[in-house]
């Protein structure tokens, strides 16, 4: 009878499934919207970035019923996640976005544009650009919100998780207002305030 139960107990150790939930790497995701912000608006380095090396999980055996099971089922490692940000998509978005900076700069300061909520821009005060520039804003605006939608949703398909693209975007949008310039305007609760 003793027999028959290990027996039982190790088929079912043997036979069982690992599942191994990938969770969103929000401290991963934040390092990487800080290396694209620093390089789009011209503060910092980003040209040939190395990949960061994700540290690996191993869990502890300590009991004697672990070490066997693990003999039998090798324990499932983890690698914290590591965005992949390199993908010659996000290289091309990545340019246009900094070229356009350069022509979006003055309506930051200016206060004719600001941050929204949701990781994009917006024209928030017309008044402050001048009559002969506003469709070339409004035109500049667009490209820049196509090409961020476009840089979220990329980084979601680099990475193998397309479901990432919210929370990538939810990221970015709060990277792009704690990297802002002082006296940038950003959307927080629905109301424009001026950093």
């Amino acid at each position: 009878m003793k027999k028959l139960l290990c027996s039982s107990w190790m088929l079912i150790f043997l036979s069982a499934c690992v599942t191994i939930n990938v969770y969103f790497p929000a401290a991963a995701a934040e390092k990487a919207a800080d290396r694209i912000i620093e390089d789009v608006w011209g503060g910092g380095q980003d040209k040939k970035a190395p990949a960061d090396k994700g540290a690996h999980y191993q869990p502890q055996s300590d009991g004697v019923l672990q070490q066997v099971v693990g003999f039998f089922i090798p324990n499932a490692v983890a690698a914290t996640p590591n965005l992949d940000i390199s993908s010659p998509a996000i290289a091309r978005i990545r340019g246009a976005m900094r070229q356009r900076h350069g022509q979006l700069a003055p309506q930051y300061a200016a206060g004719g544009i600001g941050l929204t909520e949701n990781g994009e821009l917006a024209v928030r005060d017309l008044k402050s650009i001048a009559l002969r520039s506003r469709s070339q804003v409004a035109r500049l605006v667009a490209d820049e919100n196509r090409d961020r939608s476009a840089l979220y949703r990329e980084i979601a398909r680099a990475n193998g998780h397309p479901e990432w693209e919210a929370e990538i975007r939810a990221t970015f949008a709060r990277r792009w207002v704690a990297k802002a310039r002082s006296g940038w305007w950003y959307q927080s609760g629905g109301r424009w305030r001026q950093k």
